[in-house]
C-alpha cells in the first residue's frame, strides 16, 4: 500500500482537526511492522526569545532525516549542520525524537518547519513557530502647543507589535474615545489613538496615561503616563505688609506672579516718578529702608510670556509720627469735653425750669392776697361812714 502524505491533507483542515488527522494517519501508515512515520509540534515564542522545534519519530530504521526552515533550506542533514546560522543548534537526535533550538529569534524566523522522513516514499510534517512581537511603552506625540480656551490634540503610538497591540486613553479612571488606526508593517503593526481635548488654565499639569493591551503581555499592560502643559497669561499680585508705615521704618513688597511658562523678568516702577534711589529689586521682591514721605506713591509690578501681559499696584502712604500721636492723644480729651459741655447745658436747663415755675407760683399767691384787702377796706370805710350794717352785709362778704 503507497504512503498517504499527511501533510496534504491537514493544510485542508482547521488545526484542531489537523492534529486529530495526524495521530491518524500515523496509524494507518504504521499497520505495518516496519512503517516509519515522522510527527511535528506547532510552537509559539516571544520575538527575542528562545524556539525547540521537535520531531517525533516512530519505527525509524535508520533512514534519512532532514529538517527545513520556511525558506526550504536545510538546516540538518541527520544531525550534522548544513546551514551556517549558529543561531540553530541540534540538541537531541535519537531513534524516537530529534529536537533542535533557535535562539533569538525574530518574526523573519516564522513560518513551517519541515520534518522530513526519506524511506522508499518520502513523509514529512510541518512545524509552525509562530512569534509574538509584545508593544514596548508607547509614546505620546504633540501636534501643537496646548493654549488657555483652545484645543489639544495627542496621539499615542505604539510602533511595533504582532498581532497589533490595542491602545486607550485613561483620564481620572475614565477612559477616552480616540481615533484608531493601523498600519501593516511587513509581518508586524503600528497602532495609534488620537484624542481632542479643550483645556483651560485648570488643566495644566493634569495626569493622563496611554495604555497599551497585547496578548504577549501576559494581562499585563503597558503605560505612558503624560500631564498636560497648558500656556497662559500671567497673573500679578503685590502682597502689601501689614500694620501703619510711619516714617523710619522699612518698606518690603512681594511681587506673587504666575503663569505658563512662568514670565523670568518681573518690572518695578513708579506712577509717573523714578524709584526712590534707596529702593532694592530682587527679582520679585522690592524694598526701601527708613521710609519717609517722600516715598508716598503708587509702586507697579508688571510680568509678561509670551501669551499675555499682567500688573498690580500698591499706594504707598508713610505717616509722620508726631502726626499720627497727637491726632490719637486728641481723640479722647475731645470726647470728654463733649460730655462735659452736655452736662452743664444739662444742669443749666434743669435750673432755668426750677426758676420759671417758682416765681409763677408766687405770682399768682400774692395776686389773690391783694384781691382780698381790698374788699376788707371796703367794709371798714362803710362802718366808719355809719352806713347800714345789714346793707354793707348783703354787698359784702368778708
Amino acid at each position: 500500500m503507497r504512503p498517504v502524505r499527511s501533510s496534504v491533507l491537514c493544510c485542508l483542515l482547521p488545526a484542531p482537526f489537523s492534529l486529530a488527522l495526524h495521530s491518524l494517519v500515523l496509524v494507518l501508515l504504521c499497520i505495518t511492522p516496519r512503517c516509519q512515520a515522522v510527527q511535528a509540534e506547532n510552537v509559539t515564542v516571544l520575538e527575542g526569545g528562545t524556539a525547540q522545534i521537535s520531531c517525533r519519530l516512530q519505527n525509524y530504521d535508520g533512514s534519512i532525516v532532514v529538517i527545513q526552515n520556511p525558506r526550504r533550506q536545510t538546516l540538518f542533514f541527520n544531525g550534522t549542520r548544513a546551514l551556517k546560522d549558529d543561531r540553530f543548534q541540534m540538541l537531541l537526535f535519537t531513534p524516537r525524537l530529534v529536537r533542535i533550538e533557535l535562539t533569538n529569534v525574530s518574526v523573519s524566523d516564522e513560518g513551517g518547519y519541515f520534518c522530513q522522513l526519506y524511506t522508499d516514499s518520502t513523509h514529512h510534517q510541518v512545524a509552525t513557530l509562530s512569534v509574538l512581537v509584545p508593544p514596548e511603552t508607547p509614546t505620546v506625540e504633540v501636534k501643537q502647543e496646548a493654549v488657555e480656551g483652545g484645543e489639544v490634540e495627542l496621539t499615542c503610538v505604539s510602533p511595533r507589535s504582532k498581532p497589533a497591540a490595542t491602545l486607550r486613553w485613561v483620564r481620572n479612571g475614565r477612559e477616552l474615545p480616540g481615533v484608531v488606526s493601523q498600519q501593516d508593517n511587513a509581518k508586524t503593526f503600528s497602532v495609534s489613538s488620537t484624542i481632542r481635548i479643550s483645556v483651560e488654565r485648570k488643566d495644566n499639569g493634569a495626569a493622563l496615561s496611554c495604555e497599551a493591551f497585547h496578548p504577549a503581555l501576559g494581562g499585563q499592560k503597558r503605560i505612558r503616563h503624560y500631564r498636560l502643559d497648558v500656556n497662559f497669561a500671567p497673573t500679578v499680585r503685590i502682597v502689601p505688609p501689614p500694620g501703619i508705615l510711619r516714617e523710619g521704618d522699612s518698606l518690603s513688597l512681594t511681587c506673587s506672579v504666575s503663569g505658563n511658562p512662568l514670565p523670568r523678568n518681573i518690572q518695578w516702577s513708579k506712577i509717573n516718578e523714578s524709584l526712590p534711589e534707596r529702593a532694592e529689586i530682587s527679582g520679585p521682591t522690592f524694598q526701601i529702608s527708613r521710609l519717609s514721605q517722600s516715598h508716598n506713591g503708587t509702586y507697579l509690578c508688571q510680568a509678561q510670556n509670551n501669551y499675555g501681559r499682567a500688573a498690580d499696584h500698591y499706594t504707598l502712604l508713610v505717616y509722620d509720627p508726631g502726626a499720627v500721636v497727637e491726632t490719637h492723644s486728641a481723640v479722647p480729651y475731645a470726647v470728654i469735653g463733649g460730655v462735659l459741655a452736655l452736662l452743664v447745658f444739662t444742669v443749666i436747663c434743669v435750673l432755668i425750669v426750677t426758676i420759671w415755675c417758682s416765681v409763677r407760683q408766687k405770682g399768682s399767691y400774692l395776686t389773690h392776697e391783694a384781691s382780698g384787702l381790698d374788699e376788707h377796706g371796703e367794709v371798714q370805710e362803710a362802718f366808719l361812714n355809719g352806713n347800714d350794717a345789714s346793707q354793707g352785709k348783703k354787698e359784702y362778704l368778708l
